[in-house]
């Protein structure tokens, strides 16, 4: 992967980051990793953990950014998920979310869409 996506990822984690805090969630870890994958952030709201995917690209040349997290990636979500939820002995409801990002460099503006719940849908064999 080149330096400058990852920099563009790191970038929307942050402000993905800022923009829960600022709607009342607790982060609880960045970038958690096993082998079955990674989690950008985990966090809390009331009683529900939240398992967050943060995608953010810089044009809708190859779709919104949501459209990438495929089928394949959502069991490494889930599979990490329970992974953390095991390790951290964590008996809670939970949920997987996406931030997708789009950023607009020249007007130095940022659309921010949470897509919460999307895990409601799935049923993974």
């Amino acid at each position: 992967m080149s330096n400058n996506k990852i920099k563009l990822g790191k970038c929307g984690e942050q402000m993905a980051a800022d923009y829960l805090k600022n709607n009342g969630y607790k982060i609880m870890a960045k970038n958690y990793r096993t082998r079955e994958g990674e989690i950008d952030l985990i966090c809390q709201k009331n009683s529900i953990i939240h398992f967050i995917e943060v995608k953010t690209r810089t044009s809708q040349k190859f779709g919104w950014p949501e459209e990438a997290v495929t089928d394949q990636k959502m069991e490494k979500i889930i599979a990490t998920a329970e992974a953390y939820l095991m390790e951290n002995q964590i008996d809670s409801e939970w949920q997987i979310d996406i931030i997708s990002i789009l950023l607009n460099k020249e007007k130095r503006k940022a659309n921010i869409k949470h897509i919460a719940n999307i895990s409601s849908d799935l049923t993974i064999n």
